[in-house]
């Protein structure tokens, strides 16, 4: 038998663990990890100014900036449409819109962005999509959206579902609203993190050749799981109003 101060001792060292080293900072006595925030308002910065330049002269025949910013409405457009049909798809495409552009905005800016190159007293700059926080907060906004749209369309008979088709099916039906944030989350985390190993682990090895066709293999993943995250999110919310 071990003594009790044992036990306390991997306790207490257990919840002071972490992963890598981060630049914390200190808002309103709560610590945040400020090499995400600095990434994320760097990624909004983008898109901002990217919305503006494609909205600020509108013509009946797009072109420039603005054909990009029609063709990228219309993409997100079809996500939303494919997965919630006509009826519901037009009030949730600013929710499925902002988390394709905002991840596909981050996994691009650590990929492209040399981010190492700036040094910060602790940590480094990478992906948000690299930090687990980061996804799930998207996946706990995703879980929080579905449990919306399921409330504001049936009231409190959407927890019927649960019992539904028979009573036993009760454990797995909660079950499910505890997976689904948790895979999306994951899922999402271990991508962008794989893919930013393979190529430091490659950069440090062969700096020159085996890098680059990686770096493009990145960007098409990081394209892929904004895709996949975003339309499973409008799968969620579909499926909440059946």
């Amino acid at each position: 038998m071990y003594p009790d101060n044992f036990y306390s001792s991997t306790f207490t060292l257990l919840a002071e663990a972490e992963v890598g080293k981060h630049f914390y900072w200190n808002i309103a006595g709560f610590l945040v990890h400020g090499q995400v925030l600095l990434v994320i308002w760097f990624v909004a910065a983008i898109l901002f100014i990217l919305s503006i330049l494609g909205t600020r002269e509108t013509n009946r025949i797009p072109h420039g900036w603005q054909n990009f910013m029609e063709s990228t409405l219309d993409f997100i457009t079809d996500i939303a449409k494919n997965q919630l049909g006509e009826s519901f798809y037009k009030e949730w495409i600013p929710y499925i819109g902002t988390l394709f552009l905002f991840i596909f905005g981050c996994n691009w800016a650590g990929a492209i962005i040399p981010w190492k190159l700036i040094e910060l007293p602790e940590g480094e700059l990478a992906a948000p999509t690299n930090d687990i926080n980061t996804t799930v907060a998207l996946a706990l906004m995703t879980s929080f959206a579905y449990f919306y749209a399921g409330l504001s369309k049936k009231g409190l008979g959407y927890f019927k579902r649960y019992v539904n088709p028979i009573p036993l099916l009760l454990p797995i039906n909660i079950l499910e609203d505890f997976t689904k944030p948790l895979s999306l989350s994951f899922r999402l985390f271990g991508n962008v993190l794989a893919d930013e190993l393979t190529i430091t682990v490659l950069t440090s090895l062969v700096p020159l050749v085996i890098p680059l066709p990686i770096m493009l293999l990145g960007l098409f993943a990081g394209s892929v799981q904004a895709l996949i995250f975003s339309t499973l999110a409008a799968a969620y919310i579909a499926e909440a109003l059946e």
